[in-house]
């Protein structure tokens, strides 16, 4: 079954693609291709992705996150940390996902990173 893997991910990007051509507004459709251009390595294009759709739904902290991760892979720490706070003064608090999630390791030594984790962290 994993052998097929790669074709199964190219035949669904194939689709969605084919689905957003149809409705280029549909933000499901754009989050979902978002994440399978970035499973493929394809960072650009899941930048691209992304980025339509915090242009679509501005106060979805979920897309700036998503968008911050992007932006991490792309090595551009400084536009990542501004869309991760904005993710966080939307609403996002995840903090143990934040805290782990390998799309951001470029930003784990920077002070802001930790700065924003310090707020996320849970008060017990």
């Amino acid at each position: 079954m994993s052998k097929n893997r790669p074709r199964d991910t190219q035949f669904e990007i194939g689709f969605f693609e084919s689905v957003l051509r149809r409705d280029p507004r549909g933000t499901d459709v754009i989050e979902i291709l978002g994440g399978l251009y970035t499973k493929q390595g394809r960072i650009a294009d899941g930048l691209r992705m992304d980025r339509r759709l915090v242009r679509l739904q501005p106060t979805n902290h979920t897309a700036h996150y998503n968008l911050a991760c992007s932006l991490a892979l792309s090595k551009r720490r400084s536009e990542a940390l501004r869309s991760l706070r904005e993710a966080v003064r939307l609403g996002y608090e995840d903090f143990e996902w934040m805290s782990h999630d390998p799309d951001l390791t470029c930003l784990k030594d920077h002070p802001e990173f930790a700065a924003i984790l310090l707020e996320l962290k849970p008060q017990n």
